[in-house]
């Protein structure tokens, strides 16, 4: 005899996690005074090499979470992708644009 069975037994097992969906982060687009724009969370396990946010023209390290954007419509492709600070890119419409001076520029301010 066969010992007793306390839950029936489950043909469907639920589907195998897609990792390296999980790993791009989900994407969703985003309506800007500019346009709109794809939008992909990259969580730090994802972040593997380290990129240049164009809000504030500081490095994004490997390893900090981030995201990244690329126009919606069919005048930007993926060589349009700009990797941001999360919070440089929810700020982007209340900054004026970077400046970028070289090392023996002077500074004004």
């Amino acid at each position: 005899m066969s010992p007793r069975r306390n839950h029936p037994k489950r043909d469907d097992a639920p589907p195998p996690l897609d990792l390296d969906r999980i790993k791009r982060g989900v994407g969703a687009v985003q309506a800007w005074s500019d346009g709109e724009w794809q939008v992909r969370n990259i969580p730090a396990g994802a972040a593997t090499k380290a990129y240049r946010c164009p809000g504030c023209d500081q490095e994004i390290s490997q390893g900090v979470p981030h995201l990244v954007a690329w126009p919606a419509d069919e005048r930007g492709d993926l060589t349009d992708r700009r990797h941001w600070h999360t919070g440089c890119w929810r700020a982007r419409d209340r900054r004026a644009p970077n400046i970028q001076r070289g090392r023996g520029a002077p500074h004004y301010g």
